[in-house]
């Protein structure tokens, strides 16, 4: 629907500062006041800082007041597209100086580790003026596809509080679905965006690699699968917000296709009204009796719808269509090398932050587990992980139109791929966790979100059906490398079609069934 979540957006809610009808110290003040309701029946928000946030919401109120002075004599309310809204911060990755920051991790949290310095995302957001109310749950070092962390427990989905909110920004998910805060930070290095967007019915991009930069502690995180974004009601605050955050720093070792001289990505909203006709891909996994990634019947519906409405919509779809290799093996088998040794190496250098070796005391096992079969790897494995990753980076990349590129849209080449976000419906607390089936059951669900973090392409989950439980299911849009642009137009397209759920005025929402069962 065109109006979903926009009338508590964070645009919205700028826009109310400029006409004076809220400012943002009571922004901040209902914000804290939502998250000391909520907060103890969701566990999303693990940091608080009500005195910090009241202080710096002060500053941009009397920002606020100085620009509405200035209008009388200068015309319209100077443009501030975020100054004074309220956020909230993943505990992981985007540093704050002063801060606890323990990555969902016990040793850090024994530790009453501490930011040392901001970060230029954080630098980036406090530029813009928003205002930081606390740093919010995260499975440890962002390393799954929900959030239960050992340390502080579940953070629950405020659809269906016996619901996973996705991971690994979950925390952050919950904290915008429940309306604590109109947007908030995440990071996705397999889809920890787009999960947690699908799954508590947000709009949820993931920029391409190099457009958001990681300065100045890290650099190639984690083989580069890794890349920070926001969690959002609505695509239009989605956009610009990538205005605020998609900004390089000297040393990146990517960067990202910049926008053309005077052009934002704000302006995408306005360019869905004349968007030409697009060629888009549809896939809803592996052929059968194939390898790869399958979707289960509510999952495919959801698919099929979204894909019914881009071609009323007037886009060339077809279906049953993606890049050779996509759901590959090789994929797979490569991405595990990167990953393993990236934890090792990340392990490694708590230790020598520290000044001791890491004991399986400090970590939950599965990740103890993965730095020990990164350590076991021999660096030329490695080396050949990264190359076969960049064999199939190439492969893919030839399934999609350039941008820029201006052909009919039945030529060779498509500008989009639709697909599923997850491979069935969100899943209860404790099935993704579980000791002896999580593992599996992780498998048989993530098999379309990884694709986009190795081979570096922006994709966006879209909230576009409900499942038999009345639950958000999400929908995934990808777009060639550097094409956030378009996929920021055919998702605001998408919205004022009516194409997007509605969030429910109140959440968290009482359990009123128990969950279907998920398939395994």
């Amino acid at each position: 629907m065109s109006a979903r979540g926009r009338d508590k957006d964070a645009t919205a809610l700028t826009e109310a500062f400029a006409a004076g009808d809220s400012d943002p110290i009571e922004a901040a003040q209902d914000a804290l006041d939502r998250l000391a309701r909520l907060n103890p029946s969701l566990n999303a928000v693990l940091h608080q800082r009500p005195e910090a946030a009241m202080a710096e919401a002060g500053e941009a109120a009397a920002r606020w007041s100085d620009r509405r002075a200035r209008r009388t004599h200068d015309g319209p309310v100077a443009d501030a597209p975020f100054d004074g809204v309220p956020i909230a911060v993943k505990d992981l990755g985007c540093e704050q100086a002063g801060e606890f920051h323990h990555a969902g991790a016990r040793f850090l949290v024994e530790l009453e580790w501490r930011g040392t310095q901001d970060s230029h995302l954080y630098r980036l957001l406090r530029g813009a003026g928003m205002v930081s109310i606390g740093r919010t749950n995260t499975p440890e070092f962002g390393t799954t596809i929900t959030t239960e962390p050992a340390v502080y427990g579940a953070t629950s989905n405020p659809w269906d509080v016996s619901r996973s909110p996705g991971g690994s920004s979950g925390g952050s998910a919950a904290a915008v679905a429940a309306g604590i805060v109109p947007v908030a930070h995440g990071n996705d290095g397999g889809g920890s965006i787009r999960v947690p967007a699908a799954a508590c019915g947000l709009v949820g991009l993931k920029p391409s690699r190099g457009r958001v930069s990681t300065a100045p502690r890290l650099g190639e995180h984690r083989g580069g699968f890794a890349v920070d974004g926001m969690l959002t009601r609505s695509v239009r605050d989605a956009a610009r917000c990538l205005d605020v955050i998609g900004r390089p720093a000297p040393g990146d070792p990517y960067v990202a296709p910049p926008l053309a001289p005077g052009v934002s990505f704000a302006d995408s909203i306005e360019a869905a009204r004349s968007l030409r006709p697009l060629r888009i891909a549809v896939s809803v996994g592996a052929a059968v009796g194939a390898a790869g990634a399958r979707a289960t019947e509510p999952v495919r519906h959801a698919v099929e719808q979204a894909a019914a409405l881009l071609t009323e919509l007037g886009h060339h779809v077809e279906t049953d269509t993606c890049p050779h290799g996509w759901y590959g093996d090789e994929l797979t088998d490569h991405a595990i090398v990167v990953r393993t040794v990236g934890m090792a190496a990340e392990m490694d250098g708590w230790a020598e932050r520290l000044g001791r070796p890491m004991t399986p005391e400090d970590i939950e096992p599965a990740n103890w587990w993965s730095a020990e079969l990164g350590r076991s790897l021999p660096a030329a494995a490695y080396v050949s992980a990264l190359e076969g990753l960049s064999l199939w980076r190439r492969g893919v990349m030839s399934f999609w139109r350039q941008p820029g590129a201006h052909a009919d849209p039945a030529s060779s080449g498509f500008d989009l791929l639709l697909t599923p976000v997850l491979g069935d419906v969100t899943p209860p607390l404790g099935y993704l966790s579980d000791p002896a089936e999580g593992a599996r059951r992780l498998r048989s669900l993530i098999g379309f979100v990884d694709q986009a973090n190795v081979s570096g392409q922006p994709a966006i989950s879209l909230p576009t059906a409900h499942d038999p439980d009345g639950l958000p299911l999400g929908t995934q849009l990808v777009a060639a490398h550097g094409a956030e642009s378009l996929l920021l137009a055919v998702a605001e397209q998408i919205s004022e079609a009516d194409g997007l759920i509605d969030l429910p005025e109140q959440l968290p929402r009482p359990t009123e069934t128990g969950p279907t069962e998920t398939g395994s």
